[in-house]
């Protein structure tokens, strides 16, 4: 047990409470990405009382708390505060109260996390040295959030860390923690595609150009990017979640617009996939006769989430020392996050790793029965991670994580 989880360890019982009463708060109260003043507040009060300098409306609703402790590496810890545009059904007494908002990602858990990790930091100052910077991040759910704060860093006069670490609630027994070097999320770039034809009367296709045939070709034809163009030896994704056109049956109409996700895992293939999504896109039009070329807007789009060799190597080590065998590699996700934008701003290591929230009972009963995908998962409205032990994992896991840095020439606590 590293010097900053032995602090955990005395103070937790006395922490938990206020901590669990923060998160359901903030689960009953979710704000959506960019606008998450009241969840942002409760960040910076919370940090400020205990002696953090506090920096608000970074990157217009983050917040940044730096403490100095004498010399030592600059270790950033970060949590995303957003929730998402979805109704809740999981039946919590703390459910969410705003309809069409709810924490269904698990960004409140992160922000008790960091919470709880900066008050040990702040009252266990003789156990490391250096300085902690944590960051409340907005906008994680459209990968607006962490570009804007970068954006705002230095002329803030924050600054800027030696290493970027973050944690996400996932899918997983509860008390355990999985890391991975390189590779650990995909990339992701959301794309909307208006595709244009000539409207005409449903009894006269003749003297159209249909946009709705257009669109279908298009569909199937992108699907082949994937079967035909990437590697067996690379992975991606490619899924169109929605075709809209026309108004009613009898009315072919002037536009049909496609939105489309893509997941990657390598820099080369994405550039090829949204290539060639272009490529596919511009041709059925033109074979459709289409009256004008397509107009293509991004929607949103994530880099790569790359996790630093060396830093990753520490972490794991200090990983082992506190987990044991709870702490494994596991295989890269499909999911995407802004997390890394960061440490590529700076030219700074960066680990992500994330923190299993299943009731254990029920994570190994779905495993033996080979039905892993039945637990609800992130975005899922059913989404609800057990905070015993969840809570006291993902502390010291962010603290055990921090200690590799702050502790390395820290005296004995």
């Amino acid at each position: 047990m590293n010097p900053l989880t032995q602090a955990l360890e005395t103070r937790f019982d006395a922490m938990a409470p206020e901590l669990l009463a923060i998160y359901r708060d903030l689960h009953r109260h979710p704000e959506l990405s960019m606008q998450e003043h009241r969840s942002a507040g409760i960040a910076a009060d919370y940090i400020g009382k205990l002696g953090y300098e506090v920096t608000r409306e970074v990157g217009l609703t983050g917040v940044v708390g730096v403490l100095r402790n004498g010399e030592g590496a600059t270790v950033m810890l970060r949590a995303d505060m957003d929730a998402l545009p979805m109704d809740e059904d999981t039946g919590l007494p703390y459910a969410s109260r705003v309809p069409g908002v709810a924490h269904s990602c698990g960004h409140d858990l992160h922000m008790a996390w960091l919470m709880g990790a900066a008050q040990v930091l702040a009252e266990a100052r003789d156990a490391w040295r250096g300085t902690a910077v944590v960051v409340f991040q907005p906008g994680e759910e459209v990968a607006q959030g962490a570009a804007a704060m970068v954006a705002d860093w230095d002329g803030a006069g924050l600054p800027r860390a030696d290493v970027v670490l973050g944690q996400h609630v996932m899918v997983g027994a509860a008390g355990t923690v999985s890391y991975r070097t390189g590779v650990m999320l995909s990339a992701g770039d959301s794309l909307q595609v208006t595709l244009f034809g000539r409207g005409s009367h449903g009894s006269e296709p003749h003297t159209s150009v249909d946009p709705v045939v257009m669109a279908a070709s298009t569909v199937l034809r992108l699907q082949t990017i994937v079967a035909r163009e990437v590697s067996p030896f690379d992975s991606a994704v490619l899924t169109v979640g929605s075709l809209q056109a026309g108004t009613r049956e009898n009315i072919i109409p002037e536009q049909a617009v496609l939105k489309l996700n893509l997941r990657t895992y390598d820099d080369g293939v994405r550039e090829h996939i949204l290539g060639a999504v272009r490529r596919i896109c511009c041709a059925e039009a033109d074979a459709s006769g289409a009256p004008r070329p397509p107009e293509f807007a991004t929607l949103s789009r994530y880099p790569l989430t790359l996790n630093d060799p060396a830093a990753t190597a520490r972490v794991a080590e200090a990983f082992s020392a506190q987990f044991g065998d709870a702490a494994y590699q596991r295989q890269p996700s499909a999911a995407s996050e802004d997390f890394s934008e960061f440490g590529r701003a700076w030219g700074a290591p960066s680990v992500f790793w994330f923190v299993g929230g299943t009731d254990p009972a029920t994570w190994e009963a779905a495993r033996a029965a080979g039905r892993i995908r039945d637990i609800p998962s992130n975005h899922s409205p059913r989404f609800a991670p057990v905070l015993d032990p969840t809570l006291k994992t993902g502390l010291q896991a962010m603290l055990t994580a921090a200690s590799a840095w702050l502790c390395a020439a820290a005296p004995s606590a």
